[in-house]
């Protein structure tokens, strides 16, 4: 009975920026669960081979920046091959500069992808559960939702909003039956990590500064996607769950 409780089959899941990274990981740990996987991301060539490393998953090139082709995919989406029941949303990027010389363009570019996306696929998707008195939104957060780090301001400060928004749904949406959570890594090794990985000095600071003494691997952050899109978190509502091998816990 209590594995049942994690059983996805019969579910569908929209992961936006699911090509590779974060998104990929927990595309695969949502279908391995048993959901209906819809990929998303910007680069149809790289999410061709996403989709096809996943037995059933369709793909879906389109902007998540772009209002009304989020929309318009939702809509498509939904009407081509059923219900939305799980949205992750996790497409972003990450600029690097210190803040006095970050371009303006820059900050727009980055508050774009990290946080306008969530509210806009976030809106779309709700608007389809809501009717349906059901429906999970897994948002990706980041430990920096939470603290700071030099260089990446913008990054900083969409993660926290993401964060925010994320409580700001459950306040709107909790009493339509739907769970609206969030995610916080910690640092992984992923492709937008590459530099960091490869820099010794940071990643000798990675591994002293996080208490389990090393990074984290993708497959890690597949059990906290699974237990937030299923039935198993039908009570938790607008919590951040930090993947971080202790890392925010100590100073």
């Amino acid at each position: 009975m209590s594995l049942a409780l994690f059983d996805l089959a019969g579910r569908r899941a929209l992961i936006t920026g699911s090509g590779q990274g974060i998104g990929n990981a927990i595309a695969r740990g949502l279908a391995a669960a048993g959901a209906s996987v819809v990929l998303n991301g910007r680069d149809g060539a790289k999410l061709e081979a996403a989709r096809a490393d996943i037995p059933g998953a369709t793909a879906h090139v389109f902007d998540v920046t772009d209002q009304p082709a989020v929309t318009a995919a939702i809509d498509r989406i939904e009407r081509d091959e059923g219900p939305i029941d799980i949205l992750v949303n996790n497409a972003g990027i990450q600029r690097r500069a210190p803040l006095q010389d970050m371009p303006a363009e820059t900050w727009h570019e980055v508050m774009k992808t990290n946080i306008d996306s969530v509210f806009y696929v976030g809106q779309a998707v709700a608007r389809k559960m809501i009717p349906r008195g059901q429906g999970k939104i897994i948002n990706i957060c980041s430990l920096t939702s939470e603290a700071g780090r030099q260089t990446i301001a913008p990054y900083t400060t969409a993660k926290g909003a993401v964060r925010m928004l994320t409580k700001g749904m459950c306040a709107d949406w909790a009493r339509f039956g739907m769970q609206i959570n969030g995610i916080g890594p910690g640092y992984f090794r992923t492709p937008l990590n590459k530099a960091l990985i490869e820099d010794p000095k940071f990643n000798a600071w990675v591994e002293q500064r996080t208490p389990a003494g090393r990074w984290g691997e993708l497959e890690e952050l597949q059990g906290a996607a699974i237990f937030l899109a299923s039935d198993a978190s039908r009570f938790v509502n607008g919590h951040i769950l930090y993947v971080d091998g202790g890392l925010l816990a100590v100073i």
